[in-house]
């Protein structure tokens, strides 16, 4: 999960800035396989942010389809996609510590090369590591919402996000989000279609349905009994 986290406080007499980031931090105890995947599958599969821009053809020793998620909480659909896509490579950015260990874990209980993980923020990630026009897919599910009017500032989907997104994705790239809040799908939805550079792959110009590539989560499924919708955008970059 996803989304933005406030600057600490300044002095009283210096401007206060807010930074969207891509994340909120969160505590978390971490098990002995999470431990295992930080202390084992790091050294082989961790990438780091001050690293700067990376050569990913050389980092997975291959040219192939790449998809970059941002958020992957506890790595569980990152782990389904990319053993069910090994002619894929995928990179995944999550903040939370306990997560990365334990899609490290997976990524080496699986015996799978195809996964790369940033420990940091997402955004400067994808600012300082990624090169333009590099990315097949760019994934987003479940962000934190920021459900009250005035924390919606602080939701990572802004005109400047759906930018950025453009300038890694390659022409026919595609940013794909799902969000199980409606109001929030309702305001992706505002923002993307007036986004530069983008089509809408729903056919009404709405929502798509959900894509047989996006694995459904144990949260999903609960929800669903519930009742509760799951909404999936898809935009193509165009231009």
């Amino acid at each position: 999960m996803t989304d933005s986290q406030q600057q600490p406080e300044q002095a009283e007499d210096t401007p206060k800035l807010r930074t969207i980031k891509s994340f909120v931090m969160r505590a978390g105890r971490m098990t002995e396989g999470q431990q295992r995947g930080l202390d084992q599958g790091w050294p082989k599969f961790g990438l780091k942010l001050e690293d700067g821009l990376q050569d990913f053809d050389a980092v997975f020793g291959r040219s192939a389809p790449r998809t970059f998620e941002i958020g992957f909480g506890m790595g569980h659909s990152t782990l389904e996609m990319a053993a069910a896509a090994p002619d894929q490579d995928f990179i995944g950015v999550e903040v939370h510590r306990p997560g990365v260990g334990a899609l490290l874990n997976g990524v080496m209980t699986q015996n799978l090369s195809n996964v790369r993980i940033y420990s940091c923020d997402a955004l400067e990630v994808l600012r300082h590591c990624v090169a333009d026009a590099s990315l097949d897919r760019v994934l987003l599910f479940f962000p934190d919402p920021w459900h009250k009017s005035r924390h919606h500032k602080r939701r990572i989907v802004q005109p400047a996000f759906a930018e950025l997104i453009r300038q890694k994705l390659k022409v026919g790239g595609v940013l794909h989000m799902a969000t199980d809040w409606e109001p929030y799908a309702e305001y992706m939805l505002e923002v993307m279609n007036v986004a530069p550079g983008y089509k809408n792959q729903a056919e009404d110009g709405q929502y798509v349905p959900r894509p047989a590539e996006r694995p459904v989560t144990k949260f999903e499924r609960r929800g669903e009994r519930l009742g509760h919708g799951v909404w999936d955008l898809k935009f193509t970059r165009i231009d």
